[in-house]
Parts: structure tokens; C-alpha cells; sequence
């Protein structure tokens, strides 16, 4: 099985979850690393995001966002499935 990588930005709003409890329990190939910055100055401040194996994942809102990781983290999945 392969693994998945979750980067989120110290100061983005979904810093505010617990993201890696949450993701990591749920899928034991999924890393959540946390980074000083990831290059995308200001939007960490205005709207929830994570980027998922190279992939931006944006929400509205943490909660937006965290399933639509989800949904990315399943799609990934399913490549390492074929």
C-alpha cells in the first residue's frame, strides 16, 4: 500500500482541527505534516486548505475541507487498489 501525504500550513485556518488524529486514525497510510508555509501567501489566512500528494484542496469552511480530503485521500486510495 502506498502512502499518502497531508501538508497544511502552520497558519492556515485548518490548523485549528486535529488533523492528523483525525486523518491518521482513519487511514493508517495517510501522513499529515504540518510546515511553516507552503508558499501561498495569504490564502492560509482567508480559506481552509491542504494539499493532498501534490493536489490543493479548498473549503469554505474546515469542516468543507476536511471531506473533501477525505474524498481525495479515497481517490488516491483507489490508484494503489488497480
Amino acid at each position: 500500500m502506498g502512502i499518502i501525504v497531508v501538508e497544511v500550513c502552520d497558519g492556515n485556518l485548518m490548523n485549528r482541527v486535529d488533523l492528523e488524529n483525525l486523518l491518521e486514525s482513519e487511514y493508517p497510510e495517510v501522513a499529515v505534516m504540518d510546515n511553516e508555509c507552503l508558499s501561498f501567501c495569504g490564502l492560509c489566512a482567508v480559506r481552509p486548505y491542504a494539499i493532498v500528494n501534490g493536489t490543493r484542496i479548498f473549503g469554505a469552511t474546515a469542516e468543507e475541507c476536511i471531506e473533501k480530503i477525505k474524498h481525495r485521500i479515497e481517490l488516491e486510495l483507489a490508484l494503489y487498489e488497480l
